[in-house]
């Protein structure tokens, strides 16, 4: 089945969704498959998007229209669509420069491919430019070390709440206190625990 979500960053009516909506329903996508937001790309709360994401289903693939429709900044979109593979979703995108990106053949998994280890290269950066400080620091007599932002009794109820297909992800990390992209970090949208949330377990 193909899902559609469609977003303009104006929510005062000034920018229309048509031009989104039109695209995706020649796409093959029932326009009421189609799920919207009118919202920044930069806000965590994008109710539409939580809904779009929690409906996929295995199989099914995801289209937007233009790559920037879908991800914060290149960070958050890599993640997204690599927890889309997990779960055996296709994504496709239809114009702009993102055009020939479609999960479901080898020749689009290979463009995405390319934007993940530009995304892991960027990261790998970071590390060590985090690894140097705190060697750094240390040597200074400082200590450093990350500090995690859920408790253990946080990442349960994180767990418990993203495994009903009833929560509703921004206010489940308006409760918590965090970020969304924060809140991925410790479980998965299924409830599944991810890294940071193992270490915060202890598994």
């Amino acid at each position: 089945m193909k899902l559609g979500y469609a977003r303009v960053s104006k929510a005062d009516g000034s920018q229309l969704l048509d031009l989104q909506v039109d695209a995706l329903v020649e796409a093959g996508v029932d326009k009421g498959s189609i799920y919207q937001d009118r919202a920044s790309g930069k806000k965590d709360d994008r109710p539409g998007l939580d809904s779009c994401l929690k409906a996929l289903r295995d199989g099914d693939t995801l289209l937007v229209w233009k790559l920037d429709r879908l991800g914060r900044d290149l960070r958050h979109l890599i993640n997204t669509v690599q927890n889309l593979a997990e779960r055996n979703i296709g994504f496709k995108v239809i114009a702009g420069q993102g055009a020939d990106i479609d999960t479901s053949t080898a020749s689009g998994k290979l463009v995405f491919g390319i934007f993940a280890a530009l995304a892991e290269f960027e990261r790998e950066l970071i590390r060590e430019r985090t690894i140097a400080g705190l060697k750094s620091a240390r040597a200074r007599g400082r200590k450093g070390g990350r500090k995690f932002q859920l408790s253990k009794s946080q990442v349960r109820l994180a767990q418990a709440s993203m495994r009903s297909s009833n929560t509703n992800a921004s206010e489940l990390c308006r409760e918590l206190g965090v970020s969304r992209q924060t809140l991925y970090r410790y479980v998965g949208p299924d409830g599944e625990l991810r890294g940071y949330g193992k270490q915060v377990l202890g598994e």
